[in-house]
This record gives C-alpha cells, sequence and structure tokens, in this order.
C-alpha cells in the first residue's frame, strides 16, 4: 500500500467549483505519534519500499546516525505502528475496503526520521522527535525542509490536501513553495471560544475517519456533518475563501464526551 504517485491525471484549474471537481484524490498530512507498537514481522527498512522513494537518500542518512539497533529492527506498517489517540480514534482496522484504499493513496504522516510515509510503508520502532538536534544534521524540521517540500511540490500540485499537521511538524515543509490546489487547516473551539488542545489529537482522528469514508470535495461539504465527539462547522468564524481555508469546528452541547 503506497500514496498515490504524483502527477497521475489531470490537474484541476484554480477556480474553487473546478477544485470541487477534482477526481485526484485528497492528501491528508497527519502527524505521527509517541505512542507506537513495539516488535514486528517485516524485514528492516530498505530503500524503495514505500512512498516518495526520493526522499530514501535522506532516510538511510538519518537512519544510519541513529544507529543499527533502529536500521536492522523488524518492521510493520507505519498505520500498525503509531498508536497514539488519534489512530485510535481513526481505527483503520475498521475502515470500509473503500477508505482505505483511499487512506493508502491519499493519508501522508510526517516524521522528523521518514519525512513521511504512507500507511502502508514498513517502519520500524524508533523514537525521534522532528523537533529534535540530532548531529550532524542540527534541527531535523530545518534539515528536512527542503528536501520535503521539494518532494510534496510534485505530490501534492493541483490536489486538495487537508493539512493536520501541529506546528512541531508542519516546520518540516514550506506549504507556501508547494503548489496545492487548496489547502485546508482545521481548528477545533470549545463551547467557551477557546482552542482544544488536550483532545486535539482525539478530535482530528475522527475526522481523518470521516474524510476516508465520505471522501468531501472540500470543506464546505462538512457543514451538515456532526463530529462523534459533539463538534460543528462554525460557518461564521471558518474561513474557507483564505489561503490556506481554515476551518472551525466548534463543540457544541450534543455528542460524546472526550473525556
Amino acid at each position: 500500500m503506497g500514496a498515490e504517485p504524483a502527477n497521475r491525471g489531470g490537474d484541476a484549474p484554480a477556480t474553487s467549483s473546478a477544485r470541487r471537481r477534482s477526481r485526484r484524490a485528497p492528501v491528508v498530512l497527519l502527524p505521527p505519534s509517541e505512542a507506537k507498537a513495539t516488535g514486528g514481522r517485516g524485514a528492516p527498512w530498505a530503500p524503495g519500499t514505500g512512498a516518495l522513494p526520493e526522499l530514501d537518500e535522506a532516510r538511510a542518512v538519518v537512519l544510519a546516525a541513529l544507529g543499527d539497533g533502529v536500521a536492522r529492527a523488524p518492521t510493520m506498517r507505519a498505520i500498525d505502528r503509531y498508536t497514539g489517540v488519534l489512530y485510535g480514534q481513526l481505527d483503520w482496522a475498521s475502515l470500509s475496503p473503500a477508505a482505505k484504499r483511499l487512506g493508502g493513496r491519499s493519508v501522508l504522516i510526517a516524521s522528523g526520521l521518514w519525512g513521511m510515509s504512507a500507511p502502508g510503508d514498513p517502519r520500524p520502532h524508533y523514537r525521534l522527535k522532528a523537533s529534535a538536534n540530532l548531529a550532524p544534521f542540527g534541527r531535523l524540521s530545518t534539515w528536512w525542509r527542503p528536501q520535503l517540500t521539494a518532494a510534496l511540490a510534485g505530490h501534492l500540485a493541483g490536489r486538495l490536501v487537508w493539512d493536520l499537521l501541529p506546528n512541531e511538524h508542519a516546520a518540516l515543509w514550506a506549504p507556501a513553495e508547494v503548489p496545492c490546489g487548496r489547502r485546508v487547516t482545521v481548528r477545533f473551539l470549545d463551547r467557551h471560544d477557546r482552542t482544544v488542545s488536550h483532545w486535539n489529537k482525539l478530535l482530528k482522528g475522527a475526522l481523518v475517519r470521516h474524510i476516508l469514508e465520505e471522501r468531501p470535495a472540500g470543506p464546505e461539504e462538512l457543514g451538515g456533518w456532526e463530529h462523534p465527539s459533539g463538534y460543528r462547522v462554525d460557518v461564521t468564524a471558518s474561513r474557507l475563501d483564505d489561503d490556506p481555508a481554515q476551518l472551525v469546528l466548534r463543540e457544541t452541547t450534543s455528542g460524546a464526551a472526550v473525556g
């Protein structure tokens, strides 16, 4: 299972109506999780085994800096390796077959070791933050930025991008240099107009699940959706004509508690 190759199919014109009609799969950018499954039955990572192979040389040098313990470790699919609350709420195993196929082409998971991974990419157990300083590279997010931006420029061109990266992982690329068809960021607000931080990953997991199952053509199509934890789109607070578009979901009195 790999990410969809860049430039497959025609790019839609830059108008909003054409963007909504684009047949190209969207892209969903996710952070990794600190919580990871241990073990694995796959062979150690090797170049040419996953998405964005143009990053393999960079991956290899970062991996070498971590030592043989990670380089020789067994692997499992990235979507199985990451077990944090976002991935628990996404619940990949219970997605429909169509949603899994879309997710395999659409989801990219950012990290300080791999740059980006598709759900099916083989990954060993590791611990390395994108904000970490690792000799001889310095801060990894800064080191990765030009390489990852160049790789994503072709991969994301003309596509709808749901950018759900927190600041630490957003620093891995320069979105202003990537010709996305449309980039959408998401913000969750509680009933007191405060940005939700503690439960942000859990809330994003349910949103990604909805995107993969329903494949909305843009944030406008989420207007009637109620998040299972009781959030709805706030049309007034959202800024959908901006670049990037910002979608705001506000807590209502209904829905399951997240505490």
